[in-house]
């Protein structure tokens, strides 16, 4: 892949001068009849004279598994390690002659061809929230004056904001270039997690958060057919998956929007804020930019998953999880060029205790459902060569299996950032092919080590961002978006 790396200028891969989300924000909150948390979605994207990206893919799709996947018990088991690291799971067989992945992942075993795995990814962080934002930033490092209670703008900008930064030229619509959803990642306390947002790059530069699926404080899954609890408190879950509604106020139809005269004069009156912020010629493409995604069917239908035709809704699951991707893949359809989707609230692969049932019975189920529906959607469409699928957790697994007995009744695993298996598909990812090699209890890389970073430049790769690509800050001072190579061997 890294062969299709295109080497551009640093100077063209700048920001906008002014904050358009910013006017927007002024312009619409009060008029368009939106919440706060999906401002973000009617910024207008920004024109430049950068080099069109040369990469195979057009967009991605980021699965984010908040929690920490065990390697052991999908895609790395280690069958010949003692009992207690080999765990209760038995290896089965894939399409791929010699590649073995859990016996409870059937659907992916048999799509093989579509898919290859790095089980030699590694950082130093056994911590949730500096694990958060290692892996959603691709940075092992840690910024100065990060907090793992609260996030900053001192924090390293995420992969979604860096790649919807500097693929908005690619963008022909009034979508965003970047989606976060179902949800934004908090903790049971409520704080939210670092490393999902834009961090020093600003905040008009943020992800759009498409937040369908409520907070709940004890409720983990893919709810409502996988809910369940890490530590079986009770607590019901009568959680509803919703979709942002864009709609205008009562009384701003839309004859009248066609004919622009009420929205204008809405508008208009708010002008008065937007003038340290805008001309007024940029002003009226935001505005024609936030009509349009009001009024685009395909926008709306892309969101309203819960209502998707039942063969749809039968092959990705009538659950959070299968909802989240299919709204991932209409969106990509639409035209957004990266989508992180969060499969499961803050921590619902933390599987310290009940590991074994509760992957077995609430979350490998759906996930294998809708992730191979996925697989099978975009190659059914001709898209899946130009959609780039990925899969990890801020870590992995511990190798030796634990019993918690305060918390919890069956056993599990601990935290463990030195080595996770990552999952890729589409977008000039090879099928069937393993990088990377983890030692004999998967405890650290055997073979071919790859950082976080590594983890990052695949996906910026992919997508055709320039080797030299960088983003300017309010000084113009250039930031450079590569911080290591492509992983190697993938394609």
């Amino acid at each position: 892949m890294s062969a299709n790396r295109a080497q551009g200028s640093v100077s063209r891969w700048q920001h906008a001068r002014c904050s358009r989300r910013a006017a927007l924000q002024v312009g619409a909150i009060g008029i368009l009849g939106l919440g706060t948390n999906h401002l973000a979605g009617l910024r207008q994207t920004h024109a430049s004279d950068g080099r069109s990206p040369s990469g195979k893919a057009k967009s991605c799709i980021f699965i984010f598994l908040s929690g920490g996947l065990s390697q052991h018990d999908s895609f790395d088991m280690k069958p010949n390690a003692p009992d207690n690291i080999r765990g209760e799971f038995q290896p089965r067989a894939t399409k791929t002659p010699g590649l073995q992945i859990c016996e409870h992942l059937p659907k992916l075993a048999q799509r093989s061809e579509m898919w290859s795995l790095c089980r030699s990814l590694t950082h130093g962080s056994n911590e949730h929230s500096a694990g958060h934002h290692i892996m959603l930033t691709g940075r092992s490092d840690l910024p100065t004056g990060f907090s793992p209670n609260s996030p900053s703008r001192s924090d390293y900008a995420s992969i979604a904001s860096v790649a919807g930064y500097a693929m908005r030229t690619k963008q022909t619509n009034n979508l965003p270039t970047a989606v976060v959803l179902p949800e934004r990642l908090v903790h049971n306390s409520g704080r939210v997690i670092p490393g999902q947002h834009a961090g020093v790059m600003g905040p008009q530069h943020d992800p759009w958060m498409i937040e369908a699926s409520p907070f709940h404080t004890t409720s983990y899954g893919a709810f409502p057919e996988y809910a369940f609890d890490h530590q079986d408190r009770g607590t019901p879950d009568e959680r509803l998956f919703q979709a942002p509604q864009l709609s205008l106020p009562e009384g701003l139809g839309m004859q009248s929007v066609a004919g622009r005269m009420a929205l204008l004069k809405s508008l208009n009156r708010q002008r008065k804020h937007l003038a340290t912020c805008a001309e007024v010629e940029s002003f009226d493409r935001l505005r024609q930019g936030a009509v349009s995604l009001l009024t685009d069917s395909s926008v709306h239908q892309a969101l309203d998953v819960t209502n998707a035709e039942d063969n749809h809704l039968d092959r990705y699951g009538r659950n959070s999880f299968g909802w989240s991707l299919l709204m991932a893949r209409r969106l990509v359809g639409a035209g957004v060029t990266l989508v992180q989707v969060n499969l499961g609230n803050d921590e619902t692969w933390d599987t310290h205790g009940n590991a074994f049932p509760h992957l077995k019975n609430n979350l490998f189920p759906p996930t294998d459902q809708a992730v191979s529906a996925l697989l099978d959607d975009l190659a059914s469409t001709g898209e899946l060569d130009e959609t780039l699928i990925v899969m990890a957790g801020e870590f992995g697994r511990t190798p030796l299996i634990t019993l918690l007995e305060k918390h919890y009744k069956l056993p599990g695993r601990d935290h463990w950032g030195a080595v996770q298996s990552v999952f890729f598909a589409g977008g000039g990812i090879g099928g069937g092919n393993v990088v990377g090699k983890s030692d004999a209890k998967g405890a650290y890389p055997d073979e071919h080590p790859v950082k976080p970073e590594n983890f990052a430049a695949t996906i910026y790769d992919a997508l055709g961002i320039p080797a030299t690509a960088a983003w300017h800050d309010a000084e113009n001072r250039p930031h450079h978006i590569y911080q290591g190579e492509p992983i190697a061997g993938l394609c």
